[in-house]
């Protein structure tokens, strides 16, 4: 993988890790909704575990950012990814909720479109250290762009249990083969970390430090954060496809193509956010595409049938993702680098809490037959974050020049 000029090599096993766990996730989070009704469940239970993988991802971040500045980032990549292989086994043994319902928890499974896991915050903390100014601007669009255009990829994947089904296998063990090529992953991701330089004994570099002088922004930025991402757990991608599957009896190949387009056009969309942000500034980027798509959304949920409510959600798809890349920009331009391993934690708690909160209720309106309801206030809340944050972050200076 080819890395922008002005970046460290040791940025490069970190993208291809991005890639690689974010095609899984581009068909787990597809399937995931599917693999559940084969196990009997409903759109509820799809919505509970959903919620619970977000809380648990949450609550272990929060933990890495209040004790892991004692570590340093290569062991904890390396556990990440060993949990990473034991929720794939996990999953693609169980059958019965409750216990389903616990690995959720404690697991790395991502039922959304974009990365929530406590891979996240480490990774952003060691590409930061890999790049300077613009270069870490680009490297970061790098990352995101790998993610989903990998994403895309991995929810044509979608389709291999229905070949499987013709070969005549039973569809429960065509969906579990998916959970068992998601642990093989984590075994790979796994690999790959080992590649991550250690620091030499004589020269161990500074620990990451708690916040401290930038935690007033810090808390402001979670804040928002956090009603963007309550919005965005009723729209995740598995309660998106359950809503496909529910509004139009889209099949699981026909979904698996959508999200692949879908995903395409979020991944190249994304290489134009640092050439807009340098021009218009990172938070303008972040509302000024991200308003658009939300609209776009609504009339998705309110669409009279099914080419109209795909398109829709092809046009969202073109500018929602554009601000992923600026928002971990900003971030890190707006924090010393001492605390940008703390700040890229607590500003992704409050988003996994409050994401985790939004599954079961999307869930429940979807089984109660409320299907447009978490498509419109979805939207609505969307917008409201981001007149929020133009209103909070217009006149500060951004320029990542720490």
């Amino acid at each position: 993988m080819i890395l922008p000029d002005g970046v460290a090599p040791e940025a490069r096993p970190l993208l291809i890790a991005r890639a690689l766990r974010a095609f899984v996730d581009g068909f787990i989070c597809v399937l995931l909704p599917a693999y559940l009704l084969a196990l009997g469940l409903g759109a509820f239970e799809v919505g509970v575990l959903s919620a619970a993988t977000l809380l648990g991802s949450a609550l272990l971040t929060l933990l890495l950012g209040s004790h892991g500045h004692r570590f340093h980032h290569r062991p904890l990549l390396l556990g990440a990814a060993l949990l990473m292989t034991a929720t794939g086994l996990a999953f693609a043994g169980l059958s019965s909720f409750w216990p389903l319902l616990l690995v959720a928890f404690v697991g790395t499974l991502n039922p959304s479109s974009g990365d929530v896991s406590v891979f996240l915050p480490l990774e952003h903390a060691r590409l930061a250290e890999a790049a300077q100014g613009d270069a870490r601007t680009r490297l970061f669009a790098r990352y995101t762009l790998a993610g989903a255009l990998f994403a895309a990829f991995g929810a044509l994947a979608t389709g291999l249990p229905d070949v499987l089904v013709n070969l005549g296998w039973a569809r429960l063990d065509a969906l579990r083969v998916m959970f068992l090529i998601y642990a093989l992953t984590g075994a790979v991701v796994w690999l790959l970390y080992r590649r991550l330089p250690e620091p030499p004994p004589h020269m161990q570099p500074a620990p990451p430090a708690p916040l401290g002088a930038s935690r007033g922004v810090v808390i402001r930025l979670a804040a928002l954060f956090s009603i963007d991402a309550f919005a965005g757990g009723l729209v995740l991608n598995a309660l998106l496809a359950l809503w496909l599957f529910q509004r139009f009896e889209l099949s699981l190949a026909a979904a698996g193509y959508f999200f692949f387009w879908a995903g395409l056009l979020a991944a190249f969309s994304q290489l134009a956010a640092p050439w807009v942000a340098r021009r218009i500034g990172l938070v303008r980027t972040m509302v000024f595409t991200h308003v658009p798509a939300n609209i776009f959304l609504i009339l998705a949920a309110l669409a009279p049938s099914l080419p109209w409510a795909l398109a829709f959600l092809l046009l969202r798809a073109l500018l929602s993702q554009m601000d992923v890349p600026t928002r971990s920009a900003l971030v890190m331009a707006l924090v010393t680098p001492p605390e940008r391993a703390a700040a890229a934690s607590f500003t992704a708690v409050p988003r996994s809490l409050a994401a985790a909160l939004s599954p079961t209720l999307g869930g429940a309106l979807l089984a109660s037959g409320w299907l447009a309801a978490p498509l419109v206030a979805g939207g609505v809340l969307k917008i409201a974050y981001d007149l929020a944050l133009l209103a909070s972050f217009r006149n500060t200076p951004e320029s990542p020049t720490r």
